[in-house]
């Protein structure tokens, strides 16, 4: 059941809710450039073994809104804050991959982690983003050849090998999103931190991380764990930066234990 949300006026978000009466509730907040459809293959799994699936894409991606501004990671984390208000969300497990880590990482420390049970964090691209140069390189693609940036993102991503029409797929994915979030999202893992954040987060927090993560370098990961308090740490020992794709059984596995305890 797809659904959208207004998170501020002339602002709505595109949120996707399986299994509304499943037992537990999960909310994924996707990578950057990516959307809620990065999840398919949890969605497959999840609702089917008990628990609700909520993937919301964030402005400017996916089906949502896509305003001028707002892609800092505050407004980001209101935006969350919003939907969980009106779906009156509470004891759930947030989930975020990559810059959706960043966002939930903010969330916990702005909100306080409301409603929030337990974390998870993905190959989260914290506590830093994108290096300057990395992030120049990115941004000067993105804003004169976006498809071309989205294909360097699609070869940096993966560690196993990925077929044709898989990576075709992954590239349209990037594509739904607005030129202009792209770029801003870039500046923002460019130049926002989250040391502040980390000592705020109470919930017990799962980081998965793949060990050949191109993108968000493995020690990012122990930075994370070694930071964040009543925390553990799940190295995918044959994923890049997707280990919810790479190593999928395991990672639903993990989710499911993780989530039940």
């Amino acid at each position: 059941m797809g659904y959208d949300v207004q998170v501020e006026p002339g602002v709505k978000l595109y949120v996707e809710d399986l299994n509304p009466a499943g037992r537990k509730t999960i909310v994924f907040l996707h990578g950057w450039p990516l959307s809620h459809k990065q999840f398919e293959y949890q969605f497959d799994v999840l609702p089917a073994m008990g628990f609700r699936c909520i993937g919301i894409d964030w402005r400017g991606f996916g089906k949502s809104d896509k305003p001028a501004g707002g892609y800092h990671y505050d407004r980001l984390a209101d935006d969350i804050r919003a939907v969980v208000g009106t779906l009156q969300l509470h004891d759930f497990i947030l989930a975020g991959h990559s810059t959706g880590g960043s966002i939930a990482i903010r969330y916990m420390a702005r909100h306080n982690g409301y409603g929030v049970s337990k974390l998870i964090l993905i190959d989260a691209a914290a506590p830093t983003g994108f290096t300057p140069e990395t992030a120049d390189q990115l941004l000067d693609l993105a804003l004169n050849d976006r498809p071309k940036m989205m294909r360097q993102v699609t070869e940096t991503f993966f560690f196993q090998y990925i077929t044709e029409p898989f990576s075709d797929w992954f590239f349209q994915m990037g594509l739904q999103a607005a030129g202009w979030s792209t770029a801003a999202i870039i500046r923002t893992l460019r130049d926002e931190r989250l040391d502040a954040d980390l000592p705020k987060i109470a919930a017990p927090t799962l980081i998965v991380h793949g060990v050949r993560d191109r993108v968000i370098p493995f020690a990012q990961a122990l930075e994370l764990h070694r930071r964040i308090r009543n925390s553990q740490l799940a190295p995918f020992q044959y994923s890049g930066h997707g280990p919810f794709w790479e190593e999928r059984v395991k990672f639903n596995r993990l989710v499911m234990q993780f989530a039940g305890t």
